[in-house]
C-alpha cells in the first residue's frame, strides 16, 4: 500500500469531506468555528495537505449534522463508482 495521501481513494475521501460540507451549505469558516480550528486547517484537510484520523472525522461529521456511518456509506459508494470506472479504462 502506498504511503502517500495522493491516491485515488484518498482523493475520493477528501472530495467526500468537501461535498458533505457543501451539501449542508456550510462554509469552511463556519465548519472551522464548530470544530474549534482555523479555516486554513479545514482547507488543508479538504485539499489533502493534512490528514485527519477517525476521531476527527467523527467530529467533522457531527459538526455537519451527519453521522459517521452515513458519511462512510457515501464514501463507499464513491469508491465503488471510481473502481468500476478505473476497470473500464
Amino acid at each position: 500500500m502506498p504511503k502517500t495521501i495522493h491516491t485515488r481513494p484518498y482523493d475520493a475521501f477528501r472530495r467526500s469531506l468537501k461535498d458533505a460540507r457543501k451539501a449542508t451549505g456550510m462554509t469552511q469558516k463556519e465548519l472551522a468555528a464548530r470544530l474549534s480550528m482555523t479555516q486554513s486547517a479545514v482547507s488543508k484537510i479538504e485539499m489533502g495537505e493534512q490528514r485527519i484520523d477517525v476521531i476527527q472525522l467523527r467530529e467533522w461529521c457531527e459538526a455537519l449534522g451527519i453521522t459517521l456511518a452515513s458519511f462512510v456509506d457515501g464514501l463507499e459508494s464513491a469508491l465503488r463508482v471510481k473502481s468500476r470506472f478505473a476497470r473500464r479504462n
